[in-house]
């Protein structure tokens, strides 16, 4: 069983988009996978077509040690698929958290605890929009961290930070943390500033960097009001060929990866010159 993080501090950037997606797809490939909604937002609980206002155990119970994980687990309507639903309460577990043993390890030893963890081929975790508590606990739980990212001026400065926090949970709590690779969100290939950020990064993330790019694409951005993966909302639209491509790219990759295989210090990626959009 692999686990997978998805994870960016910055909001926006398809962190939960890809989550669902990538989860539902690869349930239609066959595979088993375990989606734990790790935001207080609980956009993918939602996203899948569960009524999160009629959830009674989350996530956030077992974080506090008041529940096991598979007691919180519910099946999706889509195959494959089940979810380790997540409640608004959720925003309220860090606080709790804080002054607590193992604080950065609760998540782990709930997936680890878990009587029916062999069932699972993948084990995807949506974290919040920050780099705290909750997203440490993803990361300390983690195999590998998969990072959406748009292609904007910013976003270099965004993927330092998040390369840092990378190099300590690596130090504390999970030396063996790999990054699985950066996929490019919301692409808009018409801006030359798109295009010139994609450069910068390939320059230093090289074969981390996936060949799927996921277009902007109003169906994908319409799936989640209906409850539904783009998979079940739109089959024939270019968000779901996206994400059908990424699942194939994903299971193509998924040979263990090595810590030694990380990219250089993002530190050294520098910022793109300013461009003319058209």
């Amino acid at each position: 069983m692999k686990i997978l993080a998805i994870a960016n501090q910055k909001g926006g950037v398809a962190k939960t988009t890809t989550a669902v997606n990538l989860a539902a797809f690869l349930g239609h490939m066959g595979k088993q996978v375990l989606l734990i909604d790790l935001d207080p937002q609980a956009n993918a609980t939602s996203g899948l077509g569960i009524d999160r206002d009629k959830v009674e155990k989350s996530i956030y119970n077992v974080l506090i040690g008041q529940e096991s994980l598979e007691s919180i687990i519910i099946e999706s309507p889509t195959s494959g698929v089940s979810v380790a639903v997540s409640t608004l309460g959720l925003v309220g577990a860090e606080v709790e958290l804080v002054n607590t043993d193992r604080r950065e390890f609760r998540l782990a030893d709930a997936i680890n605890q878990n009587a029916s963890r062999n069932r699972y081929d993948l084990v995807i975790i949506d974290t919040p929009p920050s780099l705290g508590l909750l997203t440490l606990n993803a990361m300390t739980a983690a195999d590998s961290v998969l990072i959406p990212m748009q292609c904007e001026y910013y976003a270099l400065e965004g993927l330092a930070q998040l390369y840092k926090t990378i190099q300590l949970v690596r130090k504390k709590t999970n030396p063996s943390l790999a990054i699985e690779g950066l996929l490019f969100a919301m692409v808009d290939m018409r801006s030359n500033l798109t295009v010139q950020v994609m450069e910068e990064v390939k320059k230093f993330l090289k074969d981390k960097v996936y060949e799927t790019v996921i277009p902007r694409n109003i169906r994908l951005a319409e799936a989640p009001g209906f409850g539904k993966p783009i998979l079940s909302y739109d089959r024939s639209s270019k968000g779901a060929d996206a994400y059908e491509r990424l699942a194939k790219e994903f299971l193509a990759r998924s040979a263990p990866a090595q810590v030694s295989e990380a990219p250089a210090p993002a530190e050294s990626i520098s910022q793109p010159q300013e461009v003319a959009t058209p």
